[in-house]
C-alpha cells in the first residue's frame, strides 16, 4: 500500500524555526516530525510519496530513497498556495488503488492509522472529538459514522463535535473528479471538500474513524506540548 505525506509547506507560524528548514523536519523528542510518521506507518505501507515544496531538497538529502523497509518517492508541488487537493493531484501519476494521506506536520498513532487502512472498498477519514470545534474543520456524520459534510474553521458556529485530522484513506477514483476550492471564491483547492464532492458523485461512503491519539503542530509552543503527547504514548 502507498502513503502520501503532504510536506510542501513552510509553516509560517513557526517563525524563525523554519527559516532554513521545512516544517516537517522540525524535531520532537529527538526525531523529526517526518520520522515519527514513518515509524508509525503499518507494515502494509511499503511506499511513501512525499509531496515537497519549500526546501524540499532538505528532506531528500536527509532520507534519500529508502527509510527502513519503505521506498520513498518525491513529488514537487510548485504552487505553494495551491492547497491540499492540488498537493495530492501532483502524485496522481504514481498512485495505485487505495492509499493513505497524512499531513506532514501532525502526529498520529500507529493504531489509528492501522484502523484507517483496514481492508475496505470505502473511504476513511480520521476524526477526533472536541468540546469546541470552532477553530477547526468540523465534520458532520450520521449515527452510523458516515461523513456527509466538512465545514472549514470560520464556516460553522462551533460547539462540540468531531473535527478533521487531515488523515484519510482514498483510492484513485478521486482523480476522476475535479478538485474544488477550499471555500467559495478561493484559489486554494481543498482535499476535504474535494473528497466529499467526489464521494457523493461516485458514490462511496466516507467512514469517520475516531482517533485515539492525534496532535497538530501549528506553532512553536506546540513542540514542547508534542513531546508530552508522545510521552503519554
Amino acid at each position: 500500500m502507498q502513503a502520501v505525506i503532504l510536506a510542501a509547506g513552510r509553516g509560517s507560524r513557526m517563525g524563525d524555526l523554519t527559516k532554513g528548514l521545512p516544517k516537517p523536519m522540525l524535531e520532537v523528542a529527538g526525531k523529526t516530525l517526518l520520522e515519527h510518521k514513518f515509524d508509525n506507518l503499518p507494515a502494509e505501507v511499503d511506499e511513501v510519496i512525499l509531496i515537497v515544496g519549500y526546501l524540499g531538497s532538505v528532506i531528500h538529502d536527509r532520507f534519500g530513497g529508502i527509510y527502513g523497509d519503505k521506498t520513498l518517492l518525491y513529488v514537487e508541488q510548485e504552487n505553494a498556495v495551491g492547497g491540499t487537493a492540488d498537493a495530492l493531484w501532483q502524485a496522481e501519476d504514481v498512485l495505485r488503488d487505495r492509499f493513505l494521506v497524512l499531513n506532514g506536520d501532525d502526529l498520529y498513532s500507529q493504531e489509528d492509522i492501522a484502523r484507517c487502512i483496514a481492508p475496505s472498498n470505502e473511504w476513511q477519514l480520521l476524526v477526533t472529538k472536541m468540546e469546541e470545534t470552532k477553530p477547526y474543520a468540523k465534520v458532520i456524520m450520521d449515527k452510523q459514522g458516515i461523513v456527509s459534510e466538512i465545514h472549514e474553521a470560520g464556516d460553522h458556529d462551533g460547539g462540540p463535535g468531531y473535527i478533521n485530522t487531515a488523515a484519510c484513506v482514498l483510492d484513485t477514483r478521486i482523480f476522476e473528479h475535479a478538485p474544488v476550492p477550499k471555500a467559495p471564491g478561493s484559489s486554494e483547492l481543498g482535499l476535504p471538500q474535494t473528497m466529499i464532492v467526489a464521494a457523493h458523485e461516485i458514490p462511496v461512503a466516507v467512514h469517520g474513524v475516531a482517533a485515539t491519539g492525534w496532535f497538530p503542530v501549528t506553532a512553536p509552543e506546540d513542540l514542547e506540548k508534542a513531546e508530552k503527547f508522545l510521552r503519554r504514548g
